[in-house]
């Protein structure tokens, strides 16, 4: 049974953070995040589309899947400050490093998503650009959920506490954008794939991330306070609401479907950002770092003393 005290005030030497918060910027991360998880998505939903005959969609999903890649890779040289940097991290290959291997899992992505569009912009290399449509639907999986790990490998309460989680929602979360960015853009009559794909995203996502929410962790706080609380609510009132519109009018109507995509893609970004303040926010509070270590503590006695009296 745990021994904490509800009004116990945990407070640490000369009242500094006992964790540094994170110094990256939310538009950095955050929308690097939220951009290399739209582009996965997207290139396994445009590895569909290119074998059931949906030319428009075909193309929508991969110039998607390219800009996406573009602006996430564009956000990560940002926060790293100078292009060599990024380029630094492929000169060892760390499998016990999210970081290392998600620079791997980048060049091998960016390239075949880069080559596919442009074989489906240029009518040039069909076959090829096809092959390449495969390998960026494969690899894509792998950009969509990486940064979960990369994120939950840290110190930060929040974020670690979710790891068990946290890939599943960004799964279903880039799902969920990709098929609502594509149901607005996608000929209508093409984008049934991706209404399907949005509002199943959507519903997986949304379940999902209410579990990870409401996971038990004295970090799980943090979702539902300050601004983490604000970004997340409004994630779901966006992506249930685009989902629902989906569902019932995007099939029939090009203004619905093109608002209501939009909206489930809004939802994802602001999900992505929601867990991001609320990562950094776990860090500014002793309690999410001193609690679980006297818990833990306490637990080891708990166990050591019957073991003691016993021998």
């Amino acid at each position: 049974m745990s021994r904490r005290r509800p009004t116990e005030e945990f407070t640490s030497y000369y009242g500094r953070p006992i964790l540094k918060e994170p110094t990256w910027k939310a538009l950095d991360i955050a929308g690097y995040i939220f951009a290399g998880g739209l582009a996965g998505a997207s290139s396994i939903l445009a590895a569909g589309a290119q074998h059931s005959g949906r030319p428009g969609l075909e193309r929508t999903a991969k110039v998607t899947a390219l800009t996406a890649i573009g602006a996430s890779v564009v956000a990560l040289v940002h926060d790293l400050g100078r292009p060599e940097r990024f380029v630094n991290m492929l000169r060892v290959a760390k499998p016990t490093s999210p970081m290392s291997v998600g620079s791997w899992i980048l060049s091998a992505y960016g390239p075949l998503a880069g080559a596919t569009a442009a074989a489906n912009l240029l009518g040039i290399f069909p076959r090829a650009g096809k092959a390449a449509g495969i390998g960026a639907g494969i690899t894509g999986s792998a950009v969509a959920t990486y940064t979960a790990v990369l994120i939950a490998d840290t110190a930060v309460p929040t974020w670690h506490d979710a790891h068990g989680r946290l890939p599943f929602v960004f799964a279903s979360s880039a799902a969920a954008s990709a098929g609502g960015v594509a149901a607005a853009l996608a000929p209508l009559e093409e984008s049934a794939p991706a209404r399907r794909m949005a509002v199943a995203g959507a519903i997986l996502e949304t379940a999902l991330s209410v579990r990870m929410e409401r996971s038990g962790h004295l970090s799980a706080e943090t979702f539902h306070a300050g601004r983490a609380g604000t970004l997340l609510r409004l994630s779901k009132a966006c992506t249930v609401g685009g989902a629902v519109g989906l569902a019932l009018g995007g099939r029939s109507s090009r203004v619905v479907s093109a608002l209501s995509g939009l909206s489930v893609a809004a939802g994802s970004a602001l999900l992505r950002f929601g867990v991001f303040e609320a990562g950094r926010a776990s860090t500014r509070d002793p309690k999410y770092v001193v609690v679980p270590q006297r818990e833990r503590a306490d637990a080891r006695e708990g166990v050591s003393a019957p073991a003691a009296s016993m021998g």
